[in-house]
């Protein structure tokens, strides 16, 4: 059974993602705003987003806006 599970804290505007009951050892910032949670083995087991309501925004305009300008280039096709 998997543990993971995901906490957003609105007054924070904070997404937590628990992949794992461990205890935190460390933790490494991987790009402003977004921290990924280690294990005393270095594992992966969380991850914390701040300002998580404007990332989450800005990924799926980034995204929707590339497959948009994708489409609109001579010569694509569409599926």
């Amino acid at each position: 059974m998997s543990n993971t599970r995901m906490n957003y804290f609105e007054a924070e505007d904070v997404l937590h993602v628990t992949l794992s009951d461990e205890s935190e050892a460390n933790s490494v910032e991987i790009s402003p705003n977004i921290t990924a949670e280690l294990n005393d083995a270095g594992e992966l087991i969380g991850i914390e987003i701040l300002h998580a309501s404007a990332f989450i925004r800005d990924v799926i305009l980034e995204s929707t806006q590339g497959k948009l300008l994708n489409l609109a280039t001579p010569g694509a096709v569409s599926t």
